[in-house]
């Protein structure tokens, strides 16, 4: 029931934000995101806290990744701190080892602190390679860990990638 009643605010709140989109793609970017969100709580409600209790997070509802020894993958996504829509993220990354493979997956990216996230705006935060991404089945986001201040989620959605490769990930964003 709370989980329900969590994901209908959480919607709600979004969807007011949508008017603060510029573009159309902005806001198909934001709808995009709540259902994301929707999907990521109901399969996996511990994840609730996390959204609730962190200094703000990223959604990234469609990433696409691609590879065969060299790879990579790109998102945008919306960035939401204080509960309202502040701004876009765009992801890219690059990557090269044993890989092959094709995958479509939503992202998540949580800042523990106020200055970890301050640090994403300003364009100070990429991942290396000792960046541990969670992969989302239920009842496996129960024990979080933040990596300099950030925990980041992946919930694979379509696709298949055997991946055991080095890279990073570059993140731009831009305030509404």
């Amino acid at each position: 029931m709370k989980v329900s009643k969590s994901i209908t605010v959480v919607a709600m709140i979004l969807t007011v934000t949508l008017s603060m989109a510029q573009t159309k793609t902005e806001r198909k970017l934001t709808k995009d995101a709540v259902k994301a969100k929707q999907v990521l709580l109901a399969e996996n409600p511990e994840l609730d806290t996390l959204f609730e209790n962190s200094a703000g997070y990223v959604i990234f509802p469609n990433v696409g990744k691609a590879g065969f020894i060299f790879g990579g993958a790109a998102g945008r996504g919306v960035l939401v701190e204080n509960k309202m829509l502040s701004g876009t993220a765009d992801m890219k990354k690059v990557n090269i080892g044993l890989q092959a493979g094709v995958q479509a997956m939503a992202q998540v990216l949580f800042f523990e602190t106020t200055d970890s996230l301050s640090d994403f705006k300003e364009g100070n935060f990429e991942f290396g390679a000792q960046a541990s991404l969670i992969a989302l089945k239920s009842g496996l986001a129960t024990n979080v860990t933040y990596q300099r201040g950030v925990s980041v989620f992946v919930m694979p959605k379509s696709g298949l990638m055997m991946d055991a490769s080095i890279g990073g990930q570059k993140f731009n964003y831009k305030a509404l």
